[in-house]
C-alpha cells in the first residue's frame, strides 16, 4: 500500500510542477503583435498566438505588426508639379504594415530589429523618400485638373507606383487629405516650371475674369434695367394710385350719401325693431308669469295626487292582504278537491280500462266476421270478373286481328300504288329526256339557217325559261296547297270517324238499354261492336294522324339537324339545294326551250320556203361591217327612242316634215374646214363656231333648233 501511495505523491507532485512550469514560461500573444523566438535551431520561429518561452535556452522578442500611417505633406515652393506644370499643395496619408507572415516578419526583423521595425520615426525615415518618388512621379503625369476630378486613378496609380517591394511591409491602402492649387504669391517666378504654371494660370484666370467681369456688367446692366423698369412701374403705379384715390374720393361721396340716407332707414327700422322687441319682452314677462302661476297650479294638483296615491297604495295593500288570506284558504279547499278526484279519476280509470277490453273483445269478434263476409264476397267478384276478363280478351284478340288484316291490305294497297306512281315517274322521266334529246337535235338543224335566228331563239328561250319558272312556282303553290288541303281531309275524315264512332256508340248504348231486360250477353255484345267501329275509325285517323306526324317529325329532325350543324356544314347544305335547285330549273329551261325550238322550227321552215335569200361572199370583216352597221343603227335608234331632248329638237324631222341630211350640211357647211377639223370639234365648239362664221339662214336654223330645245 506504501509504495502505491509514494507513487501517487511523486506524479501528482510532477503534475503540478508541469502545470506551474505551463503558467510560468507560456506566453500569449495580443492580437496586432507577432512573438520571434530565437532557439537553438538555426532559424528563429515566429508565432501570432502563443507558445512556450523557456528562459536560459529561448529568446523572446515582440513585434508590433498593426497599421501605421505615413504623411506625406508637399506644398508652397516644394508642391506637387503636375503635367500642365502647375503646382499643387497635397497632403497624402499612406497606411502600412507588416506583412503578416514569417517569412516578412524575420525580414524585417532582420533588417532594421523589433524596437525599430514599429517605430514611427523609423517607418517615415524608410518610406518618405519612396512614396514622396511616387506621388511625383504620377502627379507629372496627370495635370492639375484631372488630380481633382480623377481622385480614385490618381491614388491608384500611386499605389501601382510604390508596389509590393517593401522589406517584408505591405502598403493596404493611400488617401489624398488634401488637394489645393499652389498660391502665386509662393512660385518662383526664375523657375522655369513655375513660369510655366505662372503662364497657364494666367491665361485661365484672365479668361475666367474676363468671363466673370463680363457677367458681373452684364448683372448691373440687368439690374439698372430692372431698376428702370421697376421705376416706370411704380410712376404707372403711383399715377393709378392717384386715379384711384380721385375715384375713391368720389365713390366715398356717394358711399357716404348712400349710407347717410341707409342709416335713416336702418334707425326707422332698428326703431321699429325696438318697440317691436320691447313688445315682445312684455309679452314674454306676461307669459313667463302665466307660466308661473301654471306650474304651481300643476305642482298643488301632482302634490295631491301623490297623496291620492299614496293613499290608494295603502287600501290596495289591506285589499291585497285580504286577497292573499281568500286565496290561501281557496287554495287549501282546491287542494282538498284535488286529492278527491284523483281518487274519483282512479276509480274511473279501472272502470274504462275494465270497459275498454269488453269493448276490444268485441270488435274482434265483429272484425272476425266481417272478415269472413268479406273474403267470400271477393272470391265470388274474383271470379266474375275473371269469366269477364276472358271474354273481352277473346273479343279483343279477335278485333285486333281484324284490324291487323285490315292495315296490311291498306299497306299492300298503299305499297302498289307507290310502285305504280314511282314507274309512271320514271316513264315520264324518260319521255322527258327523250324529248329534251329530240329537241337538242332540233336545235342543232334549226340553229344552221343563221346567227340571228339562233339568238332570237335564245331570246325567246329566255322568256319561255322565265316563263317556266312561273308554272314551277305556281305548281309548287298548288302542290302545297293540295298538301294543305290533303291534311284538311284528314283532319275531316279523323272528325268523322270519331263522330260516327260517337254515333253508334250513343246508338248502341241506346239500343242496350231498351233492350236491357232481353239479356247482359246482348248489350255486351253490341257493346264490343260500338267498340270496334270506334277502334277501327280511331285506327284510320291514328294511320293518317301518324303519316303527318311522321312528315312533321321529319321536317323537325330535318330543322334540327340543319340548327345543329356548323357554319360550313349549313354552308355546303345550301349549296347542294340549291344545285338541285338550279339543276331542275335548267332541266325546266332545256325542255322549256326545247319547246320552243319545234316551235320557232316549224315557223322558220313555214317562212324559209318562200323567203329571198341574197348570198354574198368574201371575208369574215364583212359581217363584221354589218354587223357594226346594225349595231350603230340600233344605237342611234335606242338614243333618239330614249332621250327626250333629241326627240324635240328633231320633232320636225322626225314627222317628216323636214329633211334632216339637208339641215346638217347647211349646219356644217358654215365651218368651212376640213373634215378633221370638223371631227376634233366639240358640241360646244361647233355651236360656237356656227354662230360666229355661219350665214344669216344658218344662224336661224340654229336659232330654231335651241327654240325648240327650251320649248321642250
Amino acid at each position: 500500500m506504501e509504495p502505491i501511495l509514494i507513487s501517487s505523491g511523486i506524479a501528482a507532485f510532477f503534475l503540478l510542477c508541469f502545470i506551474v512550469m505551463f503558467a510560468k514560461f507560456y506566453r500569449k500573444i495580443e492580437q496586432g503583435h507577432a512573438l520571434i523566438i530565437n532557439t537553438l535551431r538555426a532559424e528563429p520561429e515566429v508565432t501570432f498566438t502563443g507558445r512556450m518561452v523557456y528562459p536560459i535556452i529561448h529568446k523572446a522578442e515582440l513585434m508590433e505588426i498593426s497599421v501605421k500611417t505615413i504623411d506625406i505633406d508637399r506644398s508652397g515652393n516644394e508642391g506637387l508639379i503636375c503635367r500642365d506644370n502647375i503646382r499643387a499643395d497635397i497632403k497624402v496619408k499612406f497606411f502600412v504594415r507588416v506583412n503578416k507572415t514569417a517569412d516578412d516578419v524575420l525580414k524585417v526583423a532582420q533588417a532594421i530589429g523589433c524596437e525599430r521595425a514599429s517605430n514611427q520615426d523609423t517607418l517615415e525615415e524608410l518610406f518618405s523618400a519612396k512614396f514622396s518618388e511616387a506621388l511625383k512621379t504620377v502627379g507629372k503625369a496627370m495635370d492639375f485638373v484631372d488630380l481633382y476630378q480623377a481622385r480614385d486613378r490618381f491614388r491608384d496609380e500611386i499605389i501601382a507606383q510604390i508596389g509590393n517591394d517593401l522589406s517584408g511591409y505591405v502598403l493596404d491602402d493611400a488617401a489624398i487629405d488634401f488637394l489645393e492649387q499652389t498660391p502665386l504669391s509662393k512660385l518662383d517666378a526664375n523657375n522655369i516650371l513655375d513660369a510655366q504654371g505662372i503662364k497657364k494660370i494666367t491665361e485661365l484666370t484672365a479668361v475666367e475674369h474676363v468671363r466673370t467681369n463680363e457677367l458681373r456688367r452684364n448683372e448691373e446692366m440687368q439690374i439698372k434695367k430692372k431698376n428702370v423698369e421697376t421705376q416706370e412701374a411704380l410712376l404707372e403705379l403711383e399715377r393709378q394710385a392717384a386715379d384711384a384715390q380721385a375715384r375713391q374720393s368720389r365713390e366715398v361721396a356717394t358711399v357716404k350719401a348712400r349710407e347717410e340716407a341707409e342709416t335713416l332707414k336702418i334707425q326707422s327700422e332698428e326703431k321699429t325693431k325696438s318697440e317691436l322687441a320691447r313688445l315682445q319682452a312684455e309679452q314674454a314677462v306676461s307669459v313667463q308669469q302665466e307660466n308661473v302661476l301654471r306650474e304651481k297650479e300643476v305642482a298643488e294638483n301632482n302634490r295631491k295626487r301623490a297623496v291620492a296615491i299614496e293613499e290608494e297604495k295603502v287600501i290596495r295593500a289591506r285589499e291585497l292582504e285580504v286577497v292573499d288570506r281568500e286565496k290561501e284558504v281557496t287554495l287549501q279547499k282546491i287542494e282538498k278537491d284535488k286529492a278527491v278526484e284523483v281518487q274519483k279519476k282512479a276509480i274511473a280509470d279501472v272502470i274504462r280500462e275494465r270497459i275498454v277490453v269488453e269493448r276490444t273483445v268485441a270488435e274482434q269478434e265483429e272484425a272476425i266476421k266481417e272478415l269472413r263476409v268479406v273474403a267470400e264476397a271477393d272470391r265470388t267478384k274474383q271470379s266474375t270478373v275473371i269469366m269477364a276478363e276472358g271474354q273481352a280478351e277473346e273479343k279483343l284478340i279477335i278485333e285486333v286481328k281484324a284490324a291487323e288484316a285490315q292495315e296490311r291490305k291498306a299497306r299492300h294497297k298503299a305499297t302498289e300504288e307507290t310502285t305504280l306512281a314511282e314507274a309512271r315517274l320514271k316513264v315520264a322521266e324518260k319521255e322527258s329526256e327523250a324529248k329534251k334529246r329530240e329537241a337538242e337535235g332540233l336545235e342543232a338543224l334549226t340553229a344552221a339557217p343563221g346567227l340571228a335566228a339562233a339568238k332570237v331563239t335564245m331570246v325567246n328561250a329566255d322568256a319561255v325559261e322565265k316563263q317556266g319558272m312561273a308554272e314551277v312556282h305556281v305548281r309548287a303553290a298548288g302542290a302545297e296547297a293540295m298538301l294543305k288541303e290533303g291534311q284538311a281531309e284528314a283532319q275531316v275524315i279523323e272528325l268523322r270517324s270519331q263522330a260516327e264512332a260517337v254515333g253508334v256508340r250513343a246508338k248502341m248504348e241506346a239500343e242496350a238499354s231498351g233492350k236491357e231486360k232481353l239479356g247482359l250477353a246482348e248489350v255486351q255484345v253490341r257493346l264490343a261492336d260500338a267498340d270496334a267501329v270506334v277502334k277501327a275509325g280511331q285506327a284510320d285517323a291514328a294511320t293518317i294522324e301518324a303519316r303527318f306526324q311522321a312528315e312533321a317529325k321529319g321536317l323537325r329532325e330535318k330543322f334540327e339537324a340543319m340548327s345543329a350543324m356548323s357554319g360550313q356544314t349549313r354552308a355546303h347544305e345550301e349549296f347542294r339545294m340549291q344545285l338541285e335547285k338550279a339543276h331542275v330549273e335548267t332541266v325546266k329551261g332545256i325542255d322549256a326551250q326545247t319547246a320552243i325550238a319545234r316551235e320557232q322550227a316549224e315557223v322558220l321552215g313555214a317562212a324559209m320556203a318562200n323567203a329571198k335569200i341574197d348570198i354574198v361572199g368574201g371575208q369574215g370583216d364583212y359581217f363584221d361591217r354589218f354587223v357594226g352597221a346594225l349595231a350603230v343603227g340600233k344605237g342611234i335608234d335606242g338614243v333618239v327612242n330614249k332621250s327626250k331632248t333629241l326627240q324635240v329638237a328633231f320633232k320636225d324631222q322626225l314627222a317628216g316634215e323636214r329633211d334632216v341630211v339637208p339641215d346638217l350640211q347647211s349646219l356644217l357647211g358654215a365651218l368651212g374646214g376640213s373634215s378633221s377639223e370638223i371631227q376634233n370639234l366639240s358640241v360646244a365648239g361647233l355651236l360656237s363656231k356656227v354662230m360666229r362664221d355661219g350665214t344669216e339662214a344658218q344662224k336661224s336654223a340654229l336659232r330654231t333648233l335651241m327654240n325648240g330645245l327650251d320649248k321642250g
